[in-house]
Parts: structure tokens; C-alpha cells; sequence
């Protein structure tokens, strides 16, 4: 799933390629992804693109007139920019992986696509960012979050730190990808309780966000759209990397598997050496 510097990046790169350039048409091709009916997409045609810009993992276009696309593009959704399309005919609704598209003037545009059957991308045309609901709920954002904030908000929402880090109310842009990150540069268990957490594990955990997701941002900024997602998986030290050796500690990553996620860690950095068990209900180490 694209996740605060995923977005950050392709927000940047609209910034530098279709900022300017007028809309020549907006096309949906997969019905369900478009959740607002009012403004109609053909009230794009025409309007320049003023703006890209990130709430959370929200990406947002702003047109003239202050008409946003807002989009999150879920677990299986992302942002093909196109230079070129081959073709000029309209796309046909429920054909293919592309959700919408995005013609602009001088030919080029991009796509919003998403792989896969559990079809989840979600668009919004509003002129008022709070008539999105996910955006409305957001809480303050992971990466501007001084300590203080930080501390409060997790805080607020007694639970297993992995769960409240996640949790886009709380905090937003963080995922399970680079909360897998934080957790392990900070050294805590993704099951210790955030009301139970002390000032300096706080601290550290405050910075070890600032500290990852700063740096995915920086390496991803620049990179093509296309680029992005190689990016990431390079820079990540436990997730997605169930059996392989931490390169902090040489200990192996380990895993626990839910109904419809997973989560990585690892034992000697993270919990004194003792795997988690692996199943939702069990005892669990903090």
C-alpha cells in the first residue's frame, strides 16, 4: 500500500510535470472508484492543474477554481504518468486495471490503476476537502507530529503501539509497511501498549518516525513514478523480509500472519530475543 513517503513522492512528481498544463478530458473507467456525482467529471475539462499535495496517504490535484481530485489509491493502487497515450479514444468503463485517467493538453496524463479483484481505490471531485470523509477523520500528520503531539495522540487510543501507529485518526500517513520500520528502529515490540509506554521509549519512537520516514521520503523524492515502488523495497530493513537475516543484529526476521495481514520483526532488537506467537487471540510478548 502507498504510504506517506509513496505519496509525498508522486505528489512531487505532478508538481513537476503536470502543474500548469490544462485538462483536455477525465475519464472513469471503473464506476465504483469515483465516490462523489456532483461536480461531474466533465467539469474538469479545461481547468489547469494548480497544485499536487498529500493528506496523509491521500493524494490530492487541485484544478482551478479549487476543484480537487483527492484519491486514495488503497492496497493494490497507483499513479502511472503517461507522456504519451496511444490512443484517443474514450476507455471503456470495466475494462482493464485503470480506475481513471487524466488527459492533459499537450497529450501526456496519467492513470490511477489498481491490480487485483478487492477493488478499493477511492476518488473524490469536491470543491471542500472536508466533504472527503477519510480526509475530514485525519489526524496530524506523522511526519510534522512534534513530540508533545505525538505523545498526546498515542496516548489518546489505549492499545498495541503497532494498531495506534496505524491508525489514520490518530496519526496519518503511516501504514504497515513503515510502521514495521519504525517499530524496529525504535527496538519496541509492535505489541507493547502505548499507555504503558515511557517518556524516553516515546521519545524514541517519535524520532525513530521522524527519522524513517524522513529518509523514505528524501530517497523517493525525484524518483519516477514507476521507480517508486523498487525505492521503497530497497530501503526496507524487516518488513517483507520473513526469514532473512536484520541487517542491524544478523538475528532472522520473523513474522505474524493475520486474517488479512502480517506484520515483520525482529526478536533481538525488538523483544529481548523471544519470537511473538503467531495467531491474533494468543498470549502475546510486550
Amino acid at each position: 500500500m502507498p504510504e506517506l513517503p509513496e505519496v509525498e513522492a508522486l505528489a512531487g512528481y505532478l508538481r513537476q510535470r503536470a502543474v500548469g498544463r490544462r485538462v483536455d478530458r477525465l475519464e472513469i473507467a471503473a464506476i465504483s472508484a469515483l465516490k462523489t456525482y456532483e461536480p461531474a467529471p466533465t467539469a474538469v475539462a479545461g481547468r489547469a492543474v494548480v497544485d499536487a499535495s498529500r493528506h496523509g496517504k491521500f493524494l490530492d490535484v487541485l484544478f482551478e477554481g479549487d476543484l480537487h481530485l483527492v484519491v486514495h489509491l488503497a492496497r493494490a493502487g497507483w499513479l502511472h504518468y503517461r507522456e504519451a497515450f496511444p490512443a484517443t479514444t474514450p476507455l471503456r468503463p470495466g475494462k482493464g486495471p485503470i480506475a481513471v485517467r487524466v488527459r492533459l493538453d499537450d497529450g501526456s496524463g496519467f492513470d490511477l490503476t489498481e491490480a487485483g479483484t478487492q477493488k478499493k481505490l477511492a476518488a473524490y471531485l469536491v470543491t471542500d476537502l472536508a466533504a472527503v470523509p477519510g480526509v475530514a477523520k485525519l489526524g496530524p500528520d506523522a511526519l510534522a507530529a512534534d513530540l508533545p503531539t505525538f505523545a498526546e495522540r498515542l496516548r489518546s487510543r489505549r492499545g498495541q503501539v503497532k494498531g495506534v501507529l496505524t491508525d489514520q485518526a490518530v496519526l496519518s500517513g503511516v501504514g504497515n509497511a513503515y510502521s514495521d520500520e519504525i517499530l524496529h528502529s525504535a527496538k519496541l515490540s509492535p505489541f507493547a501498549i502505548t499507555d504503558r509506554l515511557t517518556d524516553a521509549q516515546m521519545a524514541t519512537l517519535h524520532a525513530a518516525t521522524r527519522q524513517v520516514l524522513g529518509d523514505a521520503v528524501e530517497r523517493s523524492l525525484g524518483q519516477r513514478a514507476a521507480e517508486l515502488k523498487g525505492e521503497k523495497r530497497s530501503g526496507l530493513k524487516v518488513h517483507a523480509r520473513t526469514g532473512l537475516p536484520c541487517p542491524v543484529c544478523g538475528d532472522t526476521v520473523r513474522e505474524v500472519s493475520f486474517a488479512d495481514s502480517s506484520l515483520q520483526y525482529c526478536p533481538t532488537c525488538q523483544t529481548g530475543g523471544k519470537p511473538l506467537a503467531d495467531r491474533r487471540l494468543s498470549r502475546l510478548v510486550r
